[in-house]
């Protein structure tokens, strides 16, 4: 058997709850995954809250895109990987029937890659959503170069401090954007060039003070709201780039009338695409490797206190990942 978090209705983390269930066999182009840590992510709170930008089945519903394991089956048909493999799961756009919260998960082959060398299971846990979205939304989307002067918001979540590394091994400028400046020391140490703290500065002018008037390249936005129409003027009029990743505010956003590219990025587009996936593996490999990419974890729970995992990430106070081990 295998232990599965599920919920039959949506609401506080309460709804959260541990079942046993049988351990599926892989199918011919599947493997099995005996799961070793999983990532929190704020799409997990909102489909578990009922936030959920699309239809969900319930009850029975499972939660989890993110987690990364050893290969314990194989299909059939499934090449290329052997039973002890370590891998991390790439893409799970079902999360309601095949959530990673769980001991085990099946999935198609082509749904994982190899876990890069010298990462160990929490920190892999915490790679692949936060640093393929914004190797996605940078790199893949809006052709991030070096020199170019990037705006972060919610700089401290964990896309936000992915994008300082990618910008950074780029060759790019990273600004973050935060609202407390008791996150200033750990944003300048991730690599920021800047620091704008929204508690106290003006996110337009600041910006434009740190790029000599200019304006921002590309702008990284994972909150959206009201403030959209501001970031917008951070940002170069006609060249500049504003890239939403996110909604952590759930208010309506109004259209910015500054005459800069709006392009709304999903991360699927990409990490469904083998060929992209692969490209993006190959990156973070890479940066892994050299020690430009580091996840940071946040704190670490275990699936037994996978409602305390939740109710820590409401709470919105959190530096880089959330982790929950198996």
């Amino acid at each position: 058997m295998s232990r599965v978090v599920v919920f039959d209705e949506t609401g506080a983390p309460e709804v959260l709850r541990i079942i046993d269930e049988p351990v599926g066999d892989p199918g011919i182009d599947e493997v099995r995954i005996k799961v070793e840590a999983i990532g929190i992510n704020r799409l997990d709170q909102m489909v578990r809250a009922g936030m959920s930008p699309r239809p969900i089945r319930m009850p029975h519903a499972r939660l989890g895109v993110e987690a990364t394991g050893t290969i314990d089956a194989l299909g059939a048909e499934v090449e290329g990987w052997a039973i002890g493999d370590a891998v991390v799961v790439t893409a799970v756009p079902d999360m309601d029937i095949n959530g990673t919260y769980a001991e085990h998960i099946v999935l198609p082959a082509d749904r994982v890659i190899a876990r890069p060398a010298g990462l160990d299971a929490t920190s892999a846990a915490a790679l692949w959503v936060a640093y393929s979205t914004a190797y996605g939304a940078l790199v893949e989307k809006v052709a991030m170069r070096p020199g170019h002067h990037v705006l972060i918001t919610a700089a401290s979540s964990s896309v936000g401090l992915a994008a300082i590394q990618i910008a950074n091994q780029i060759g790019a400028v990273p600004l973050a954007v935060t609202r407390h400046a008791a996150k200033r020391d750990i944003l300048l140490a991730t690599g920021a060039a800047a620091v704008i703290v929204t508690d106290h500065d003006d996110v337009v002018e600041a910006t434009h003070r740190h790029t000599a008037g200019a304006g921002a390249d590309i702008v990284l936005d994972s909150v959206m709201g009201p403030g959209l129409a501001q970031l917008a003027d951070a940002a170069k009029p006609f060249s500049g780039t504003l890239v939403t990743v996110g909604w952590l505010d759930p208010r309506p956003a109004p259209f910015p009338a500054s005459p800069i590219t709006m392009i709304r990025y999903m991360s699927f587009e990409h990490t469904l695409d083998p060929v992209a996936v692969r490209r993006i593996a190959a990156f973070l490999t890479a940066g892994i490797r050299t020690g430009a990419l580091h996840p940071t974890i946040d704190s670490v729970f275990t699936l037994d206190d996978i409602v305390a995992a939740h109710h820590h990430l409401e709470q919105g106070h959190q530096v880089g990942k959330i982790v929950v081990t198996i």
